[in-house]
């Protein structure tokens, strides 16, 4: 079986871009400094996203610009320009939500695809047939929907038009993203990338003329975090997304760090890789996402309604970055950059594009000048070591430690 369904990575960077791109995404996602729903990932200057569209065409993988906010007057007026600099630079689509930048890109950057965003609530093939007539080539379905309303929209939309789901990551408690809670409880707009989050905060009641005592929520003292939810994993259904006629599986995250996007999009990649061969997933990949941060796994609305998790909002993270690898020879004599400390007898892990995790001892390190080190200590620090096996840059070492 050919695979012919797109890994879409997020890069919240130009360090999460080159993880992404050295693990196996076929297209990545990004952002510019305005007009996209992650004002705090970190995102793209107008330099950068040269750099970015040039180091992925290198690459033969595509890039998607969000420009997916709700924009206001003033920042609409600014678009034009934004998008024939993106026309110019020969991005590969924008991601979108407003009909108003649909047409202002169909103007000013015509050679550009219209990829429409899950912030358009996608919920019904006569939507997406719409969107594509008025000139989109992709939609990117709302995450609200099952298998069966996804197979649907499918057979019932043109073959032209792509359709993009999220696989993986957080989830929202609001209809596709379009909350209010944070723009009214802390100013901050969740429409135009700027979300609190106020929906993982634990709440308790207050009685008007009780001031100050809090009544919990729920059936015990630990009151209940009434609009939290779980994250979305579909590694174990790929051959189900695939069979429902996806053109593109999404990775959420652009806000993660650089380790989740790498661990996701290899786990992913060989999952998508095995459904395309007719093979089962090897479960080295399927243990990837457990060790990432994040917080209870559910498949959310794919097979019915995911159920509420109101115990906490906690993430999970029981691994920690150690240590990314810069350059290795044949031998496994590596040089390293430091993330956090660790020292000469630490049980630790190597993992790396295409290579599955290696449990290892640390052992004889020296420092740039050669000299031994039993704990290289400074942030990005660059040592050398000995590894189990030769790697690819942009390897990782991690150990498990917990680290919330």
């Amino acid at each position: 079986m050919t695979n012919k369904i797109e890994l879409l990575s997020p890069a919240g960077d130009m360090e999460r871009l080159k993880m992404s791109l050295a693990y196996g995404a076929d297209a990545v996602y990004l952002a510019g400094t305005d007009f996209g729903m992650r004002a705090f990932a970190g995102n793209f200057t107008p330099d950068e996203m040269r750099r970015a569209v040039d180091l992925c065409h290198s690459r033969g993988v595509s890039i998607h610009v969000t420009c997916n906010t709700m924009p206001r007057n003033d920042e609409i007026a600014r678009l034009p320009e934004w998008l024939e600099y993106l026309q110019d630079l020969g991005v590969d689509a924008v991601i979108l939500a407003d009909v108003g930048v649909l047409s202002l890109l169909k103007r000013y950057a015509p050679r550009v695809k219209a990829h429409i965003s899950t912030q358009a609530s996608i919920s019904n093939y006569q939507t997406a047939a719409a969107w594509y007539d008025l000139g989109a080539s992709r939609v990117i379905l709302a995450r609200e929907l099952s298998l069966e309303e996804v197979a649907e929209i499918r057979a019932k939309t043109p073959k032209e038009l792509e359709i993009e789901a999220f696989a993986h990551g957080a989830m929202c408690v609001s209809y596709s993203g379009r909350c209010l809670l944070s723009n009214y409880m802390t100013g901050r707009d969740a429409n135009r990338g700027a979300c609190a989050q106020p929906c993982r905060y634990k709440y308790a009641l207050v009685e008007e003329k009780r001031p100050g005592e809090y009544f919990p929520i729920g059936e015990d003292e630990g009151g209940a975090y009434i609009m939290n939810s779980r994250d979305m994993c579909m590694i174990d259904h790929i051959p189900e997304l695939m069979a429902a006629g996806l053109s593109s599986l999404k990775i959420e995250g652009r806000a993660k760090s650089a380790y989740y996007a790498a661990v996701v999009t290899a786990a992913y990649r060989h999952a998508i890789d095995a459904a395309a061969e007719g093979k089962p997933m090897d479960p080295v990949w399927r243990d990837e996402v457990e060790k990432v941060s994040h917080r209870p796994y559910s498949t959310g609305f794919w097979f019915g309604q995911p159920g509420q998790y109101t115990g906490d909002a906690r993430y999970i993270r029981e691994w920690q970055v150690v240590a990314v690898v810069t350059a290795c020879d044949a031998a496994g004599n590596a040089t390293l950059s430091l993330r956090n400390k660790f020292s000469v007898g630490d049980e630790l892990e190597l993992v790396g594009p295409d290579v599955a995790a290696t449990p290892f001892t640390a052992g004889e390190m020296t420092d740039a000048d050669g000299f031994a080190i039993t704990q290289p200590k400074n942030p990005q620090m660059v040592f050398h070591m000995k590894l189990p096996k030769p790697v690819p840059p942009l390897s990782i070492l991690r150990a498990c430690r917990e680290n919330s």
